[in-house]
């Protein structure tokens, strides 16, 4: 019975995340620490970017809570820096691979979720200046980001039935 309260720990801390993120994103990231922030919305030449340091501002709350709850033999710690880290796992994919294409994998996609999800993100970043945001979330959006993908999905299909 206990392993099931530390799935769901895990599985609620990870839900968590996205609204931590979401603060974050809106209130520090486009805040006070814009500049490590404000490349991440303008091209910069090389691979790495300021913005890369937010990895360690959310990694190091899940690997103290894995290692003080080991050391201290305290599983909901332990749950709970799991459930940030696989949050953190969900960003890297998401965001660094599916959606800015750093890695190049999952370049093509024709679920409607990802799909929205790029769209949001699209939106957030043709906003080149801390002010003025969209957008903030990662994997919760914005309904609309899912009809207009619905609408350029019917579009789409109407294009592809007068060809053929």
């Amino acid at each position: 019975m206990s392993w099931l309260l530390y799935a769901f720990v895990v599985i609620a801390t990870f839900f968590f995340m996205e609204f931590v993120a979401w603060f974050a994103h809106k209130y520090v990231m486009h805040g006070f620490l814009w500049n490590l922030h404000e490349d991440h919305h303008t091209k910069t030449p090389g691979f790495f970017e300021k913005n890369d340091a937010f990895f360690l501002i959310f990694a190091v709350p899940s690997w103290l809570c894995i290692m003080l709850g080991m050391m201290y033999g305290s599983n909901i710690s332990v749950s709970i820096g799991v459930g940030i880290l696989v949050y953190g796992l969900a960003y890297f994919l998401v965001h660094e691979i599916f959606i800015h294409q750093r890695f190049k994998f999952f370049k093509n996609t024709d679920n409607l979720y990802f799909r929205a999800i790029r769209r949001a993100h699209k939106m957030h970043h043709k906003h080149l200046t801390k002010e003025d945001g969209e957008s903030f979330g990662m994997l919760i959006i914005h309904p609309k980001y899912i009809r207009q993908e619905l609408q350029q999905l019917k579009k789409q299909s109407k294009t592809k039935q007068a060809t053929t």
